[in-house]
């Protein structure tokens, strides 16, 4: 998102490769822009009668943008080889500066002719680049990236004045203060770092709690779960300890957040997927990493969820650009690839019988392939927006996809033969995030964006019971091996546990947080936002813990 900088615009793009404009007072809708891709960043210039967009190509495009007419596309500069995630006019509109995943900052100038063409291109970086800023008097131009570092080039003479060190994961913000004297830095290593920029000095850390789970699995023997989190690692959770604390293992290795998780069949693998090209295969019983798996020939490739094969010869990866990626156990390279490309998949997941592969993609279909050699079996349409879950049946008759679409969540049940829809379910209040079934086959559990989780019975398509499980969306849902449990996991950074026939809670595990158990009752000389700030950091207050509800 973007403000024009006068406040009256705001633009917004995403993954649905479409630009919209918005009254940012009356929150209504002024313009939709369709853009040829996916828009990874946008810029305003300083009198807002350019957009700057940029896509997964690595091509920028400028929009003028006016009163009562639609946004036309007047230039597109061609450079970047890779993912333009950050854009920044010049305080003087004479520069554009765009960071990609390639590794490189670019600067583009105004020429006579009113068009930009390309000045200079700033190396330095090892990894992607992602943010870049312009200090308000227009002489620092700020640039950070994977590689945790950020970079202050002079404007003029395009060159580093000086590299700043101190974070311990990849940059993804940066923004100056009005002075252009200070410089704030925000990281995937959970601190917002303070910087004095004519010395080059961290001056001040505030650490931040980043814990959203975006992925769960069961050990094949019940007693452990493995869940993905934003913080790029792998956590290991003895299902006995329940009630919080540290898990019992932490498998590090990932450069970025890791978004899955599964275990093989037999139990003596774990897979991991991340937004680092990666997928890493771990000894379960040594945590030691095995083998990591990526795409040399598209190092950007970020890789959603994960699948073993019933027979665990083979493993399927959801991707954000690429469609589904089937690897072959100790190969190096993709058997095959599902070419049919939606914009992303989150999920997939294997029939019963290990012959056929599923997927949901942000344009609304729901895509069945042959598993042997990625033929294209079916390709499910009805979902008005985005597929964010897929499951099969104990049996392997029916396929159920979860989503959401601009009024509601959506929930359908389809025969996996015919690929008919057999059931619509009704009644959902946030969108589905996570769809799970009932060993017997007759009942569904979908958790949503309302931090819900809602038990479906399939012959009525009524939701039988609702319970409140977490703060924010609910990204997981796996059952038990033994099929008496569910495990369900979110944004808030807990894995909650459930008994799958009553639906009762069974217990939370949850890495401590900042002031996890600290008892603040009574305290004096704070306001309520920071009470409640102490509170989503793990202080309790006795009377408040005495009165809160079951959530059963």
């Amino acid at each position: 998102m973007a403000f024009a900088c006068d406040g009256g615009l705001l633009a917004s793009g995403g993954l649905d490769a479409t630009v919209r404009l918005w009254d940012p007072k009356l929150g209504t809708l002024i313009q939709e822009v369709p853009h040829p891709g996916p828009v990874s960043a946008l810029a305003w210039s300083p009198d807002g009668h350019l957009l700057a967009t940029g896509d997964d190509a690595g091509t920028i495009r400028l929009w003028e943008i006016g009163p009562n007419r639609p946004a036309t596309c007047v230039e597109s500069l061609v450079g970047h080889s890779s993912w333009v995630w950050g854009l920044a006019f010049a305080p003087d509109e004479s520069l554009l500066a765009s960071a990609s995943w390639d590794g490189s900052v670019k600067l583009w100038e105004l020429g006579e002719s009113g068009r930009l063409h390309l000045r200079q291109t700033l190396v330095g970086h090892t990894q992607q680049v992602q943010p870049v800023a312009w200090s308000p008097d227009g002489g620092t131009l700020a640039s950070g990236s994977w590689d945790h570092t950020i970079r202050l080039w002079d404007a003029q003479q395009g060159l580093a004045r000086v590299v700043l060190q101190g974070h311990r994961a990849a940059v993804h913000g940066l923004a100056f203060t009005p002075d252009s004297r200070s410089l704030l830095s925000g990281s995937q290593d959970g601190t917002l770092r303070l910087w004095e920029v004519e010395r080059g000095q961290c001056v001040r850390v505030l650490q931040g709690y980043d814990a959203c789970l975006y992925d769960l699995d069961w050990s094949p023997d019940g007693t452990r779960l493995a869940s993905a989190s934003s913080d790029s690692v792998v956590s290991l959770w003895q299902v006995e300890s329940l009630g919080g604390g540290a898990p019992r293992g932490v498998l590090r290795g990932h450069g970025w957040s890791v978004y899955g998780v599964a275990w093989r069949p037999d139990g003596g693998v774990l897979a991991s997927s991340g937004w680092d090209n990666a997928i890493r295969l771990w000894d379960s019983a040594t945590s030691n990493c095995l083998q990591v798996i990526g795409d040399p020939d598209h190092p950007d490739t970020l890789f959603w969820g994960l699948a073993w094969s019933p027979d665990g010869k083979q493993l399927a990866s959801a991707t954000l650009s690429r469609g589904v990626l089937m690897w072959e156990v100790g190969a190096g390279a993709p058997r095959w690839i599902g070419r049919e490309r939606p914009i992303w998949i989150r999920r997939v997941a294997w029939s019963p019988d290990g012959t056929h592969l599923v997927a949901g993609g942000e344009d609304g279909h729901v895509y069945v392939w042959d598993a042997a050699d990625g033929r294209l079996l079916q390709r499910l349409a009805g979902h008005r927006g985005g597929v964010t879950s897929v499951a099969w049946s104990p049996d392997g008759t029916q396929l159920a996809s979860g989503g959401d679409s601009q009024h509601s969540g959506e929930l359908f049940v389809w025969d996996a033969h015919s690929g008919e829809r057999m059931s619509t379910l009704q009644g959902l209040t946030g969108a589905v995030y996570a769809v799970a079934w009932h060993p017997v086959g007759k009942r569904l559990v979908s958790g949503g964006s309302d931090g819900r989780l809602c038990w479906w019975d399939l012959p009525s398509c009524e939701c039988v019971r609702v319970r409140e499980a977490h703060q924010g969306i609910v990204q997981a849902l796996k059952v038990s091996p033994d099929g008496r449990r569910l495990a369900s996991c979110g944004n808030d950074g807990t894995i909650r546990l459930w008994d799958l026939e009553s639906g009762h809670s069974l217990g939370t595990l949850r890495r401590d947080r900042p002031y996890e158990r600290l008892n603040i009752t009574g305290i004096r000389g704070l306001t309520q936002a920071e009470i409640a700030n102490l509170r989503a950091l793990g202080a309790v207050e006795d009377e408040m813990d005495e009165q809160s509800p079951s959530p059963d």
